[in-house]
């Protein structure tokens, strides 16, 4: 008799649908903004469609993945990307981490620092690119100045008409962009290691690259893993930083899967193949996410938690 009633008192309760109600407005947000853009997106890729008359439309099932796949400028474009992506992740987290470990010293002006340091990530990313094409100018840039002054190049260099120096340039800005948002976030996870824990190795006589290892590299290694997760999508995703500064030439070097889809779409007016550049990008970061909380869940089975 009780048990019928805490269930009839529990089926009347109001409360128990509060959850569902807070998380109702994200639920909708992402069915709305993000399932069915990718499902058109997935139905536009197995047609035929013209920006010209988007409305015409011809199904023509897997043949854009076919001939997508089968370019071989879409392989150049595939390395790019990885080159790309993979250089970003690793001067983003590496640069983040050492300037996080610099503002973790007690020094005066430390505020100050930790204010300025995220001003290239609060620049608008076209206001960078602008910049940086200013300063990577053959005539009057700050790059060839600098080259001249010390005396390493007396000729100017055209930096973003190079095949060889375009790609190069273009992640240095992009890094100078993106690593004061690592720094900050590592910086709050330095804040969560125990001093006492770091007190207590100086004392047993460990050396500040050991304390490092033994004691801050296991609290911060989660947020570091999930910063670079967060970075290898976004840099698979960047387009406003590459276009302006080279729309994916000279010759195609910083084409990327980003710069692709858009000249696909809006200069060859091909909105089929753009949208399965696009699945094919949606997927290339699905198996990244996979593989990172595969390596995730098997860390904390090899720590036994």
């Amino acid at each position: 008799m009780r048990n019928s009633v805490k269930i009839q008192t529990r089926r009347k309760d109001p409360a128990r649908f509060l959850p569902y109600a807070f998380i109702a407005p994200l639920a909708a947000y992402l069915l709305i903004f993000h399932a069915y853009p990718l499902m058109q997106e997935f139905i536009l890729s197995t047609t035929y469609t013209s920006l010209l008359d988007p409305s015409l439309r011809e199904f023509v099932g897997l043949d854009n993945y076919r001939d997508v796949l089968g370019d071989p400028e879409f392989h150049k474009v595939l390395r790019i990307t990885a080159i790309y992506t993979v250089i970003c992740v690793s001067g983003g987290v590496g640069l983040g981490l050492l300037v996080a470990l610099l503002l973790d010293f007690n020094f005066r002006g430390r505020g100050l620092a930790r204010a300025l340091i995220t001003i290239p990530w609060a620049a608008p990313p076209v206001a960078v690119a602008l910049i940086f094409i200013w300063m990577y100018n053959a005539q009057f840039g700050i790059f060839n100045d600098i080259l001249s002054g010390l005396g390493i190049s007396a000729e100017p260099i055209n930096w973003l008409d190079d095949p060889q120096r375009a790609l190069p340039a273009v992640l240095f800005a992009t890094i100078w962009q993106i690593f004061p948002f690592s720094s900050v976030v590592i910086l709050s996870a330095l804040q969560g290691v125990q001093s006492e824990l770091r007190e207590a190795a100086i004392i047993d006589g460990a050396d500040k690259l050991s304390v490092f290892k033994a004691v801050v590299w296991p609290t911060i290694r989660p947020t570091v893993a999930i910063l670079a997760l967060l970075l290898t999508v976004w840099s698979l995703r960047r387009f406003d930083v590459i276009w302006v500064m080279t729309q994916g030439g000279p010759l195609g070097e910083t084409n990327t899967l980003v710069i692709d889809l858009y000249r696909r779409a809006f200069v060859y007016l091909d909105l089929g193949h753009a949208a399965a550049v696009g699945v094919i990008g949606v997927c290339i970061a699905l198996v990244v996410t996979f593989i990172y909380f595969w390596l995730s869940a098997r860390a904390d089975r090899a720590a036994g938690k």
